[in-house]
């Protein structure tokens, strides 16, 4: 559902697919070909929300700020399973893991990778291709070029669910057995474990 809020209406790119069982709540922008999952609440009403094109927000996220803030989610940024983004800045091409909670004033640089289920505190600075794990969350090491190139990967797959949303995404009633001739779904993407 898209909210007005104190006058806000969100700005949503024709191109990018926001679920019905998602929540858009006011002051927020979504760039291009962008994926929000059922679930996630999206909420501007005390600041600005900004989701710039390819990035994708799975379900379950939270985005929310204290008041005056802006939440910037930089081109390509890909916000897992449960993660919530509070106030903090995530750079270009970010992988933030499932269930991660990002806090107030964190700006993470671009290209790093943050674990699931990572804590990271307010005001914590994360240069370029860092890997964040742990609870409080510490910088363990750099990002390679393979692990860019996976990432990467793996946000086109959320870059190319909008579209594909779109063409073939519809409510239904259940079927009561499994149909004798239905095909099985090709595994087209590996782990990082499976792709080292």
């Amino acid at each position: 559902m898209i909210y007005e809020f104190n006058g806000y209406k969100p700005v949503i790119h024709p191109s990018a697919f926001v679920h019905p069982q998602a929540a858009v709540t006011g002051n927020v922008i979504i760039g291009k070909n962008v994926y929000i999952g059922p679930g996630a609440a999206i909420r501007g009403d005390w600041g600005q929300i900004i989701i710039e094109d390819g990035c994708n927000v799975q379900e379950n996220c939270t985005i929310h700020m204290f008041p005056g803030v802006t939440v910037t989610l930089k081109e390509g940024a890909h916000i897992g399973h449960g993660a919530i983004i509070h106030g903090g800045t995530i750079g270009k091409n970010v992988l933030v893991g499932m269930n991660a909670v990002v806090m107030d004033n964190v700006v993470i640089g671009d290209n790093c990778i943050v674990g699931a289920l990572c804590f990271l505190p307010a005001d914590m600075q994360i240069e370029d291709r860092k890997v964040v794990v742990g609870n409080p969350a510490k910088i363990v090491k750099d990002v390679s070029d393979e692990m860019i190139a996976w990432k990467t990967k793996g946000t086109a797959l959320y870059q190319q669910l909008p579209a594909d949303c779109y063409a073939s995404l519809k409510a239904c009633e259940p079927l009561t057995e499994i149909e004798p001739d239905r095909p099985l779904q090709q595994n087209i993407y590996k782990t990082w474990n499976q792709s080292k």
